[in-house]
């Protein structure tokens, strides 16, 4: 009885073993997307019927994202094809396809299988600094001319040419642009699952055109809420 039990331990040990060797020098295996998205910026414009089948595409992640224990960095690079371009017509829509194969960083790379979707993450303004008194923080009273701009009561202060003192500054705020954390759908865009698992995105009013600036969204399964 020892015996059987201790032959039958080396065999499982062996058989794990084996298993272990083959994971480490096998072809690592596609990482799945699952219901992530990927936020992403495209390197180049993409027009529907303009942009032929084949074309290949690449597009920047604009925010890092995690993905089963793998994080992929923000900038990390998503390359593949145009896999469906026709222009729209009287009685056709505008049809577009384009399916990311792989995505490479610094330190590291991944197969991975997603599409382009009908979502993307609009652009907001914020407003900036005040230009009248700089960073809002307690100015010094020995101000010499350099660094910060100092409080009103300072004996040093100087509103800037055309502006009252003891009224609202006539100087605007600077705005900038930053992108907002909730997608929505691209207007008049709708998307649909192929046969073959593709996603396919459409657009009955005009031909869909992606530009450089837009962070559009890549999935791996059609999207149908904005969590």
């Amino acid at each position: 009885m020892p015996t059987r039990i201790s032959t039958t331990h080396c065999l499982l040990l062996t058989l794990f073993c084996s298993a272990s060797l083959l994971g480490q020098n096998g072809a690592a295996p596609p990482i799945s997307a699952g219901a992530l998205v990927f936020p992403v910026i495209m390197e180049q414009g993409i027009t529907a019927g303009k942009t032929p089948v084949g074309t290949k595409v690449q597009a920047k992640l604009a925010v890092a994202t995690l993905m089963e224990g793998t994080v992929i960095p923000r900038s990390a690079m998503f390359s593949g094809e145009v896999t469906e371009s026709v222009a729209k017509t009287k009685t056709d829509p505008s049809r577009l396809a384009i399916r990311m194969d792989s995505v490479q960083w610094k330190q590291g790379s991944a197969p991975v299988t997603v599409y382009l979707t009908s979502w993307y993450y609009p652009a907001q303004e914020q407003n900036g600094q005040d230009l009248q008194y700089g960073p809002q923080q307690p100015a010094s009273r020995t101000w010499s001319g350099q660094g910060q701009y100092p409080s009103e009561d300072s004996k040093v202060y100087r509103p800037f040419p055309g502006s009252d003192s003891g009224q609202a500054s006539s100087v605007p705020t600077t705005p900038s642009a930053t992108t907002s954390n909730q997608r929505i759908r691209m207007k008049g865009v709708e998307s649909q699952r192929e046969g073959d698992g593709a996603i396919v995105v459409s657009n009955s009013r005009s031909n869909i055109k992606l530009d450089k600036l837009t962070t559009y969204v890549l999935a791996a399964d059609e999207l149908s809420s904005t969590k």
